[in-house]
């Protein structure tokens, strides 16, 4: 796969199809390739690009030491746009990687033709209390807190919160130990601080790009309203509610997920 440097690192990415550019951001951990079932779909219709950005699991791009901020991770995204010479580009962000594309929207609204954001939170105070729990937290954490959690402590809980299939929660359970010998869980510490950082929740009325926001409506990683909130606050926003899906929607729900994310992007 080839790399291209940006902002200081050296970022893993793909294309695949042609068209006009899509990029998707996977959420947090998670390397591009967790996108197959997008991607295959979508190659179709559009130039789609995805990437492993700063810290992913078992991803190829460099794991800078420095802590960074979801600007950072909007900027990497932005490098990449330069480097691929894309000028505009539908953005799609899932969990975390909705976060870094509201601000890509808010900083660079002249790069971003639409917005999709699923799973998603505009403040960190909108994650779940029952996913906080997990890790030992309140709801009155603090950035430091969030950043130094021992990830391994509630992660099979936090996999069944994401996922209703039994299966994909084995399948997530085998990668575990993976990720723990190559040192993911420690590497991770620079997206959760990123994430415990993450605002935009007042600066959501300055997207300009036509936004789709898109929920399961049995989420339990992040608080449902925030995505009403999120719907409400961007100007003519459309919110939609997939029936059964969980966090995990672009997996367990890929064929309704993928159809609302075709529709809006083919939309006038």
């Amino acid at each position: 796969m080839p790399k291209a440097r940006v902002n200081g690192i050296s970022l893993n990415y793909n294309v695949k199809g042609q068209g006009e550019p899509l990029i998707l951001i996977m959420g947090c951990g998670g390397p591009g390739w967790m996108w197959f079932f997008q991607t295959r779909v979508f190659k179709k219709h559009y130039k789609v690009v995805t990437f492993d950005a700063r810290d992913a699991a078992l991803g190829k791009t460099d794991n800078p030491s420095e802590p960074y901020t979801m600007n950072t991770l909007a900027d990497d995204t932005i490098g990449l746009m330069d480097h691929l010479g894309i000028d505009r580009a539908h953005i799609l962000g899932f969990s975390m990687g909705g976060m870094i594309a509201e601000e890509l929207a808010i900083n660079y609204p002249e790069r971003v033709q639409k917005l999709v954001l699923a799973s998603t939170v505009s403040s960190a105070s909108q994650i779940a209390p029952e996913l906080l729990r997990l890790f030992g937290l309140d709801e009155d954490f603090s950035e430091g807190d969030w950043a130094s959690v021992d990830v391994r402590q509630g992660f099979g809980s936090a996999t069944a919160l994401a996922f209703n299939s039994g299966l994909y929660r084995m399948l997530v359970g085998l990668l575990f130990p993976i990720c723990d010998r190559l040192g993911w869980f420690e590497r991770l510490k620079g997206q959760r601080g990123a994430v415990a950082g993450c605002d935009t929740l007042d600066r959501l009325h300055t997207i300009r790009a036509p936004t789709l926001v898109i929920v399961g409506t049995e989420e339990r990683c992040v608080q449902l309203h925030a995505s009403e909130v999120m719907a409400s606050r961007i100007p003519n926003a459309k919110l939609v509610k997939v029936d059964g899906g969980a966090h995990a929607q672009v997996f367990e729900m890929r064929s309704r997920f993928n159809k609302e994310v075709l529709d809006f992007l083919r939309s006038g």
